[in-house]
């Protein structure tokens, strides 16, 4: 059985299911091609084979010998494995009405831009581009290929952040004085992984600050930001494995973020928004809730090890999300200015860490 059939969405459509209303879909399985088969691409791959309205048609990986043992694990009798030289049948491929990007940082760009000019719907995990404007001109690809364009930023899509999100446009908490987020990654990944990440403020943090600012439904006015390397491996590229950021926002909120690279007790995710009329809080997610009390001590199941368990069900809504763009059911979750103010942020963080100043923002 597929794990994404734990999460029971039953064929709907994400804000559907959410909101418990009933919807039939009704529509023929969206033939979806896969970009990249690492560690994201094989998340996207599996929720992407649990669900019931995509066809996953194409895998493109330029490992072969990667390729192959996908394809014998998954026993993908009925999916075409491609390298990367062999990609053009996807963009010529009228059955492929979408495409998944999860190729390393600097071919997300010129993948998008060509899917989108050749009629294909597009998730992409972040950044878009190296750049601003690159960014901009896949963005503006989309917009004359009136094609859904989906920048991936999973946590919006986990159920107890959006349960928080809800509750806080409520008012539930009354005003918001203190957003605060723990994001302890597990396992450490790879140096080679490292090297092409973008570095800790773009790789990591930045969900963070989509979650805040989205949670928030603003932007912040300054930022300042901490930052050390304990581990030699990241002093030697130049990068960060424990980073504190500290944002203000015009409304007078303050957003504190607590990032390492590495947590040796498993993946520690945490949310807590504090206001006049109390607290809402999401963490310690473990596989079950069971604790038990005994003569010889309380124990409970570990926190989930890696981001893949943790955010499971969030991937899952992503790509169900992701389809209900491409079958017009809904708009895209995450906006152009969206990815544009998240990018500067964390742009902003790092100058802050790496300068010891405070960083003011202009939004004008």
């Amino acid at each position: 059985m597929c794990a994404a059939a734990a999460t029971d969405y039953r064929y709907l459509s994400y804000e559907a299911d959410l909101k418990g209303m009933k919807t039939d879909v009704g529509f023929h399985p969206v033939g979806i091609a896969l970009f990249g088969l690492g560690r994201i691409g094989t998340i996207h791959l599996e929720k992407i084979m649990c669900n019931p309205r995509a066809e996953l048609l194409y895998c493109v990986e330029a490992s072969r010998a990667r390729g192959d043992y996908v394809h014998d694990k998954w026993k993908l009798s009925n999916t075409r494995m491609l390298t990367p030289p062999e990609s053009d049948v996807v963009f010529s491929d009228p059955r492929v009405i979408a495409v998944v990007i999860c190729t390393p940082t600097y071919s997300h760009e010129l993948l998008v831009k060509k899917a989108l000019e050749t009629g294909k719907a597009v998730l992409c995990e972040k950044p878009l581009s190296l750049s601003r404007e690159g960014a901009a001109e896949c963005y503006e690809a989309a917009s004359k290929a009136g094609k859904p364009l989906l920048c991936a930023f999973n946590r919006r899509f986990d159920p107890g952040f959006k349960n928080i999100k809800d509750r806080v446009e409520r008012g539930d908490v009354g005003q918001v004085q203190v957003v605060k987020t723990c994001s302890r990654d597990s396992p450490q990944p790879s140096i080679e992984y490292i090297k092409t990440s973008g570095g800790i403020f773009h790789d990591c943090a930045i969900h963070d600050i989509d979650l805040i600012c989205w949670i928030l439904g603003e932007l912040p006015i300054s930022v300042s930001a901490h930052s050390h390397a304990f581990n030699s491996l990241f002093k030697g590229i130049d990068d960060f494995d424990t980073v504190g950021i500290m944002m203000k926002f015009r409304s007078g909120v303050i957003s504190l973020i607590d990032l390492s690279r590495c947590a040796v007790y498993g993946y520690d995710q945490r949310l807590e928004v504090f206001g006049s009329k109390g607290m809402v809080s999401s963490g310690d997610v473990r596989p079950t809730g069971v604790v038990s009390h005994c003569s010889n001590g309380t124990t409970a199941v570990p926190i989930y090890y890696s981001f893949a368990s943790r955010y499971g069900d969030a991937y899952s809504f992503e790509i169900d999300h992701f389809l209900d763009t491409v079958q017009g059911l809904s708009e895209v979750e995450i906006r152009p200015h969206d990815t544009y103010a998240t990018s500067k942020i964390a742009s902003a963080c790092e100058e802050s860490a790496r300068t010891g100043k405070l960083v003011t923002i202009s939004w004008d």
